[in-house]
């Protein structure tokens, strides 16, 4: 097959960066890969919303830009920063012409506040931002008929040619590899949460982008960065990862151990709002206090309309388990939700090999730095978007290519993969959590190589479940390799050798 731009997740960067490019160039084909045959992404699962300063009368792009290189804790690259938030505005205002509806009164964008903001200037649909950007993005897909999307299909290994990424190598459902050739290959495929055991991501997010593109040489720094979210809903009853939003914290719920104290005040002067790494060691340390597996978010300051509006899921969520949130406490903990780190890129999305694009979660811009500030993704993911679709305008159209190179590989006797798969996920959260030491870290990336050992070497052929755990195999080695090499403790990241107290 042959695109003129190929497109590797079907997320919000991606299909943005689809979109845009459909429409400027309607000769052009796109053809948009998706692994996910139920179109899931880790946009949809985005609850919280959407930084951006829309009033500039109680709010500027330059206290966005301090709260972000704050939170980023000297980590970020301030050039992305400044670039970035300063075409956040734009970028918005585009989605609101493109149908996506934000909560708004008497014509005014309703504006939440989150952990790390200054401000309230988090612009959202209820507690369910992303999957309202999603369904928008998607029906737009449907209007450009040089738009191909294939669900289903799985990315194994980019395809190289004179050092020049030229495609993608793709399995599809009935186990069956094929080719597609491009000039532009753009990754934006998520995050790696599945690389823990306990993860607010879907289950899609086995980190392939990334670990492709480390096959194939390209930069990746920051992994030992994994924003874990504090505030992830912990019960027996659960079967799948659920999200409790900062922004209901900004909304007015408190945390409380499960001695009743509300432990923020003795951490920061944010207290409840505190940044993202504050709150999850401090939630972490309130659990090794009372010897309990989770801590509680107090909702009753919460205001019953405001619930019932602004947190419908997560409130219809608590109570299909039997929780009534207006009167009873959520018991949470933290999860691991976010790489602030991933594919070196410059400011057009451009990474270090000729023809490769990274924009999204799976990217490293430097805006994120050692810890994301609250809803500052869903931003990126757009911006980014769109400066990479304007860096790849230019390109010379798809004229066939010959004899792509991807590495060839014996194909796997029979192996069971979830066996593995678990114990990667025991010791990436016992070892590799919100609190590491050498010690422990040393341990991890001994279990990995015995795993990887175990699993040998892949091929596209030998299905989804081996292609994934070799992808997250990769993933896991470069947080603990890089957690390794990092020498101090800075924003998300903390190592016990280098201090005594969380």
């Amino acid at each position: 097959m042959k695109a003129d731009h190929l497109v590797i997740g079907a997320g919000v960067a991606g299909l943005t960066y689809a979109i845009k490019t459909a429409m400027t160039f309607p000769e052009r084909r796109v053809v948009v890969l998706n692994k996910s045959a139920k179109l899931m992404s880790n946009t949809r699962m985005a609850q919280g919303g959407i930084a951006v300063v829309t009033d500039q009368d109680a709010d500027s792009i330059e206290q966005h830009v301090q709260d972000t290189l704050e939170a980023g804790a000297g980590m970020c690259d301030e050039v992305a920063v400044r670039t970035i938030l300063a075409e956040g505005p734009e970028r918005i205002q585009e989605m609101i012409e493109w149908g996506v509806q934000f909560d708004a009164e008497n014509g005014k964008l309703m504006l939440g506040r989150e952990g790390g903001h200054h401000q309230n200037r988090i612009v959202h649909k209820g507690d369910q931002t992303g999957l309202e950007l999603a369904e928008v993005l998607l029906s737009k897909i449907s209007e450009h008929p040089n738009i191909q999307l294939i669900n289903g299909h799985i990315a194994c290994d980019l395809l190289m040619q004179d050092g020049k990424c030229i495609g993608v190598s793709v399995l599809n459902p009935g186990k069956n590899s094929y080719f597609i050739y491009s000039p532009v290959t753009v990754l934006a495929t998520g995050g790696v949460g599945q690389v823990y055991g306990f993860t607010t991501n879907p289950s899609i997010a086995t980190g392939d982008g990334l670990a492709m593109a480390h096959r194939v040489g390209a930069s990746i720094s920051n992994m030992e960065f994994i924003q874990f979210h504090p505030t992830a809903l912990s019960h027996p009853k659960m079967n799948e990862p659920f999200l409790i939003s900062e922004a209901i914290r900004g909304a007015g719920a408190r945390l409380k151990n499960t001695d009743g104290e509300y432990f923020m005040k003795n951490y920061h002067e944010l207290e409840d709002l505190a940044p993202r790494d504050v709150v999850s060691r401090a939630v972490f340390q309130e659990m090794e206090k009372t010897g309990s597996g989770h801590v509680l978010l107090d909702c009753r300051l919460v205001k019953e309309q405001e619930l019932q509006v602004h947190f419908p899921a997560i409130t219809r969520k608590c109570s299909a388990l039997g929780l009534d949130i207006r009167n009873e406490s959520i018991p949470v903990k933290p999860s691991a939700h976010y790489a602030c780190g991933g594919i070196d890129t410059d400011l057009n999305g451009q990474t270090n090999i000729a023809g490769l694009y990274a924009i999204g979660e799976c990217a490293n811009t430097g805006l994120h730095g050692a810890n994301r500030l609250a809803s500052n993704s869903l931003l990126e993911a757009l911006v980014m978007a769109h400066r990479c679709h304007l860096a790849t305008m230019d390109i010379q159209r798809n004229k066939g290519f010959n004899n792509g190179q991807v590495e060839k590989l014996h194909n796997q006797t029979e192996i069971a993969f979830s066996p593995l798969r678990k114990r990667l996920h025991s010791v990436m959260d016992q070892e590799v959590g919100i609190v590491r030491s050498a010690t422990g870290l040393g341990s991890a990336l001994n279990e990995i190589r015995h795993i990887s050992n175990q699993l040998g070497m892949v091929a596209c052929e030998d299905g989804v479940e081996a292609m994934e755990l070799r992808n997250l195999l990769i993933v896991a080695k470069l947080i603990v390799s890089q957690s390794l090499e990092r020498k101090e403790n800075v924003g998300g990241f903390y190592r016990s050798d280098f201090c005594a107290e969380p």
